[in-house]
């Protein structure tokens, strides 16, 4: 793979916290390949980040990672454009309000592909290159990923996989020199909250204070990474969320949170 010049690729490029890594990645002068549905959107960013003064224009894969093919399609884009991967940012996910038995299973298991399935399948694939160019992967979890979260279930179980997935591969890739870090932000201002069906009103009104810029959670999963952290909450809002989360009783935790998903 030597042959190939390193790339670091950006899933979910196209919105929130991806659009701003791969952003970040490029000012930082790492060539970025742009990954997600809206191949339209990419190729905006892409512009955007030429213009801005990267040395080469992102590379624009515009696909659904949901699908079969979709691997062996990025694969071939990268090899086609002399491309090895040295960094992998796993951010592409979704999540959806309500009750598991009233949701559309069909859309629940949709989560679990995209949040589990795909962000696993990526870094099967691409792990050898990783590893060759001593590099590093990204993988972005939520503060959900630390507690149980009723009438948003799915989407909390997968970004807990998600956390636990990448502590591990953080320990196992440490003696390759492979760095590993699991972002988990907690609510930013994102196409996701639209996607999920909820916004900040009402009694929600009081997680306000812990929303970030999308920019502010993509600069500390940068830091992170580089500083070699495994895990890394932005903003002290969200760290008092989790702390109190892991202290509290589940049979007082899960009401509250339960109360808060339908507030939403």
């Amino acid at each position: 793979m030597s042959e190939f010049a390193p790339t670091t690729i950006v899933t979910g490029a196209s919105d929130g916290i991806g659009l701003e890594l791969a952003r970040l990645f490029a000012r930082k002068g790492r060539h970025v390949t742009l990954v997600a549905r809206r191949r339209e959107r990419l190729e905006e960013l892409a512009e955007e980040i030429a213009a801005a003064g990267a040395v080469e224009r992102p590379l624009v894969a515009g696909l659904d990672l949901c699908e079969a093919e979709a691997l062996e399609n990025l694969a071939d884009a990268l090899a086609a454009a002399g491309r090895s991967p040295e960094i992998l940012v796993n951010n592409a996910g979704f999540g959806l309000v309500g009750r598991v038995a009233e949701l559309d299973p069909a859309e629940q298991l949709a989560i679990v592909d995209l949040n589990i399935r795909a962000l696993t399948a990526l870094t099967l694939r691409f792990l050898p290159a990783v590893i060759e160019a001593r590099g590093g992967i990204l993988n972005v979890a939520s503060v959900a990923s630390f507690m149980p979260g009723p009438g948003f279930a799915v989407y909390y179980a997968s970004k807990a996989y998600v956390r636990s997935f990448s502590e591990a591969l953080a320990e196992e890739l440490k003696p390759h020199g492979v760095r590993v870090t699991a972002l988990c932000p907690g609510p930013v201002r994102t196409g996701f909250q639209a996607r999920a069906g909820f916004d900040y009103k009402g009694e929600m009104k009081a997680v306000k204070p812990a929303l970030l810029p999308a920019e502010e959670v993509a600069r500390q999963g940068y830091e992170a990474l580089f500083s070699g952290r495994r895990v890394v909450v932005p903003g002290l809002v969200n760290k008092f969320f989790v702390a109190a989360g892991r202290a509290a009783p589940r049979a007082i935790l899960l009401p509250l949170l339960a109360k808060a998903q339908q507030a939403r």
